[in-house]
This record gives structure tokens, C-alpha cells and sequence, in this order.
């Protein structure tokens, strides 16, 4: 069958262009969204990565925060447990304290109770002393107003016929070696032992706490001198100078048996040299002390021997004496000495001579 030509219509056409422009328009139109699609969403999402990149940093920034707040917080607690420490420490101390407050207060009462008791105590003894006050100034007067107290074992202070008065009193007081002992085995025995020993002597410490006794019982108005003689004299006073000294001078007294309680008994007698210093004093003295036990054994003549004849001590004694000025009376303490008979005899002929006294006291004196 033939085909038949159809025209073509203008209508047709037309048609074509208009869907043609109208797709085309779509397109264009599905371009134009489609780039501004994409430009949004690079856009966005260079946004959301730099939004990423902050929570980074941020998260990182909070990482470090979240360390330093950990190692903060460990510290703190570090601290905290140190801060319980010091607080259990503190109320153990508070405790301690208020125990030892506790206590202290106690003792505190305990002590004021006990000054309380010595306050009573103290007006009792002074209403006893009141009394006492009244027998003691009675007693001074009546006990020649001593100046030194001293007292012997068992307060034995006796020493009948011996006159302490006087406004100057000499005291000669014999250190020579018979004065370690009684006998003369026990005299050579001691000779030959130590200084301290030799001070210790029981008869040397007589003949010592003799001397406290009687210038602790001189009247207050005295004067005295202490000279020490063996083979040679030497005063007791300051700088040995031969001088009077005042009863009360008490620094000057404790000095004398300062250097008296240092002397060792040694050498022989020389009485006529004890005698004699009283030419070296500036005033004679008006009473003559003597603390010895015998006869002298030496005179101011040398001699070349070594032993000496009882009655060539006699001659010795008889030429001390007549060097003694007249009246000035002569008061002798003897001490015991074997095998010298004479010298009990001469002594108390001296006391008789010059108006003094002579004794003998016993072992347990004074």
C-alpha cells in the first residue's frame, strides 16, 4: 500500500519548541540549583570541619583540663589527708594539754595548800622565836658576847680556869712534828706519811679546834694574833704580817684558820722564838695563849747534835721564859706527850709566875 506524504503542521513545531525550550529551561534551571547545592555544601562542610576541628581542640583543651583538675584533686585530697593528720595530731596534743593543766592545777592547789601550812607554820615559829629571842640576848650577855659560834661533839665547851679576856690576846700555837702524835714511834711513823695525813692528825686537829673554840668565846671588844712556831714563827694574819686583828673582823678570822687548816706539823720546838713575837707586834699583847705538849727541843744556838737531854730541854724552857715580859700572864693548853715529865711541872710554875693558867684537857675536848 502506498504511503501517503503527511505535511507537517506548524502547530506541531511549535509544540516541539515549546517542550524543547521548556526542557531546556528545566535543565538550566536543574543546573543553576544543582551549583547552588553543591557551593552549599562545601560551604557546610568546610563549616562542619572547622566546627570538627574546634570540638578537637576543645576536647583536647578539655582532656588537659580534666588531667590538671585530677592531679589538682589528688593533691587536694594529699592535702586533706595531711590536714586530718595534723588535726588528730593537735586534738592528742589539746588532750595531752588538758590533762597537764588538769594536773598542774592540782599540783597548784596541792602547793598552795602546803604554803598555807608553812604560813601557820611560820607565825607559830615566829610567836616561838619571840620567846627564844628574849633567852638568847640573855644568853649572849651571859656567855661574855662571843664572836664566832662553834661547838664541840656532844657540845662539850668546857674549860675551867682558862681566861679569855683581854683587849689583846697573842695565841701561840705549836706545829711542830711531836704534834702528829702521843707517842714517839707513831710521831717518827707519821713524819714520813703524806701532807693531808699528817693534817689529820687526831692530837693536830685538838690543838686546831682548841684555837676556833677559844677565839669563838673572845669578848667582842678584843683584839688577837695567831702565830703558829716550830724551829721557826710565822704570823697567821694577812701577808704573815705580825698584826692585830679585831675579834669581829670576820673575813680576817676565817682567814687565819684558812691558813692554819693548810699547815703540816713539822721540825722541833723553839719556844724562845715563839716568844718572841711579841716584840713583833705594835702593841704588847695583854694575854698570852700557849697550845703545846712539852718542853722545846730547840734554842736560837746551833748545835750539831741529834738528840737532846731532858735536862737540856729544862734549860731551854727556863731561857724562853725569862724573855716573856712582866705581866703578861701566860694561859698553857697542854697536850699529852710521852717522856717528858718536866713539862707538866714548868708550865704550871709558869701560869703561877705570870699570873695565867695552866691545864690539860682531855682527849674528847673541846
Amino acid at each position: 500500500m502506498k504511503k501517503t506524504k503527511k505535511s507537517i503542521s506548524s502547530f506541531n513545531l511549535s509544540f516541539l519548541d515549546i517542550m524543547f525550550c521548556g526542557f531546556g529551561a528545566v535543565v538550566l534551571l536543574v543546573l543553576i540549583i544543582n551549583n547552588h547545592i553543591v557551593t552549599d555544601n562545601k560551604i557546610k562542610n568546610e563549616d562542619l570541619t572547622a566546627e570538627v576541628d574546634k570540638v578537637k581542640e576543645e576536647t583536647k583543651a578539655a582532656k588537659i583540663y580534666h588531667r590538671n583538675m585530677k592531679n589538682t584533686l589528688e593533691e587536694k585530697q594529699a592535702e586533706i589527708e595531711r590536714l586530718k593528720k595534723e588535726f588528730v595530731q593537735i586534738n592528742d596534743e589539746t588532750s595531752d594539754l588538758q590533762i597537764k593543766k588538769t594536773k598542774e592545777q592540782q599540783q597548784s592547789q596541792a602547793l598552795q595548800d602546803h604554803i598555807n601550812v608553812l604560813q601557820n607554820d611560820i607565825k607559830a615559829m615566829d610567836k616561838k622565836t619571840g620567846q627564844q629571842k628574849k633567852k638568847l640576848e640573855t644568853a649572849i650577855k651571859e656567855s661574855g658576847n662571843k664572836v664566832r659560834q662553834y661547838e664541840g661533839d656532844g657540845h662539850r665547851q668546857y674549860l675551867t680556869g682558862l681566861k679569855l679576856g683581854g683587849k689583846r690576846i697573842l695565841f701561840l700555837i705549836d706545829s711542830s712534828a711531836s704534834m702528829l702524835d702521843e707517842t714517839i714511834v707513831n710521831i717518827i711513823v707519821k713524819r714520813n706519811l703524806s701532807n693531808s695525813v699528817k693534817r689529820s692528825a687526831r692530837k693536830w686537829r685538838q690543838a686546831i679546834n682548841s684555837l676556833q673554840w677559844m677565839v669563838a668565846n673572845l669578848p667582842a671588844n678584843s683584839q688577837l694574833a695567831v702565830v703558829s712556831f716550830n724551829t721557826n714563827i710565822q704570823s697567821l694574819a694577812t701577808n704573815n704580817s705580825f698584826n692585830w686583828i679585831k675579834s669581829t673582823d670576820t673575813a680576817q678570822v676565817n682567814g687565819l684558820f684558812n691558813k692554819l687548816e693548810k699547815l703540816v706539823p713539822e721540825k722541833g720546838t723553839n719556844l724562845r722564838r715563839a716568844f718572841s713575837a711579841i716584840k713583833k707586834l705594835p702593841q704588847k699583847p695583854d694575854n698570852i695563849i700557849l697550845i703545846t705538849d712539852g718542853l722545846p727541843t730547840q734554842g736560837n744556838s746551833k748545835t750539831n747534835k741529834s738528840k737532846i737531854t731532858s735536862l737540856e730541854r729544862v734549860k731551854l724552857f727556863e731561857k724562853a721564859a725569862k724573855s716573856i715580859p712582866k705581866y703578861i700572864p701566860v694561859n698553857t693548853i697542854l697536850l699529852p706527850m710521852e717522856g717528858d715529865p718536866m713539862a707538866a711541872v714548868l708550865f704550871w710554875k709558869l701560869a703561877i709566875n705570870t699570873k695565867g693558867s695552866f691545864i690539860t684537857p682531855s682527849r674528847d675536848w673541846p
